[in-house]
């Protein structure tokens, strides 16, 4: 196949239903992946290729492989786009909530890496891994998925610089609010055991579920545009940020003195008062 190819992770909705619509404009030949098939009728209908892809099955990750090494031979861009929103206190975390974070965060990128490394390779291709803002400032009630964002930004740092030397560039992606499914799925995964001491904060709690979700919140689509600009330009950065409120995040953290900023994070989420 002489057309580049895309792999992209996570395309039932939002962000990488959008973006693999817009490496169909480009002209990129898209193997769209999500764990169900069904949900790709959009993208299957101008041609995109339907991947049924779990990315925590290490077989349907092999399988995966196997299709784009047998279908197109050869892959110039994989864009690690699926995750998943842990919401609620730490104290709440169970052991099982913690892997599912990271098994689908921060190890099956990885995977995905190792699994299409030599294609990546022969087409000197780009990995795109989608961080968050919230890699970077961390919210109350949030910090499991805060914690699998920044240890995904570390790897793809480290990647950056081992894969550099075989023509494989790494595109980290730090996104603001995009308007997409995350408000209902990180809703949905909420975390508050049975006498929690964060019962009486149980509606901050869903509004750090939802805080993405807003009428200011970037479209899905014009987040795709401005990450494929990236994506187009050979002198993009190391990090691209883009997305609602995704700047005032990262000055947050950069410029106000820790205290200021957790004071201001406490009074947020309701945490400067003890209801007790």
């Amino acid at each position: 196949m002489s057309q580049p190819v895309a792999l992209i992770t996570g395309c039932s909705s939002g962000i990488g239903q959008a973006l693999a619509h817009i490496c169909l404009d480009e002209g990129y030949a898209v193997f769209a992946a999500a764990r169900n098939p069904a949900t790709l009728a959009p993208l299957t209908s101008r041609g995109a290729t339907a991947v049924t892809l779990d990315v925590n099955d290490a077989a349907q990750i092999a399988a995966c492989r196997e299709r784009l090494h047998s279908e197109a031979g050869r892959l110039d861009l994989l864009v690690n786009n699926a995750g998943y929103g842990a919401m609620g206190p730490i104290l709440d975390a169970d052991h099982e909530t913690l892997l599912r974070q990271f098994d689908t965060n921060v190890f099956a990128p990885v995977q995905l890496v190792r699994a299409t490394a030599d294609l990546l390779r022969d087409s000197r291709g780009l990995i795109v891994n989608i961080g968050s803002v919230s890699g970077v400032t961390t919210t109350p009630f949030s910090g499991v998925y805060c914690a699998s964002k920044a240890a995904l930004h570390a790897l793809s740092e480290a990647m950056r610089m081992e894969l550099a030397p075989f023509g494989i560039e790494v595109l980290t992606v730090q996104p603001g609010a995009i308007a997409s499914d995350f408000g209902n799925n990180a809703t949905a995964a909420i975390t508050l055991a049975e006498g929690s001491w964060f019962k009486p904060w149980e509606r901050a709690v869903q509004a750090r579920a939802n805080a993405s979700q807003k009428a200011s919140s970037t479209s899905a689509r014009e987040f795709a545009v401005e990450l494929m600009g990236y994506i187009k330009n050979p002198l993009r950065p190391e990090t691209a940020v883009i997305g609602s409120g995704s700047r005032n995040m990262l000055r947050l953290k950069r410029w106000l003195p820790a205290s200021v900023r957790e004071a201001q994070m406490r009074k947020r989420f309701k945490l400067d008062r003890n209801p007790s």
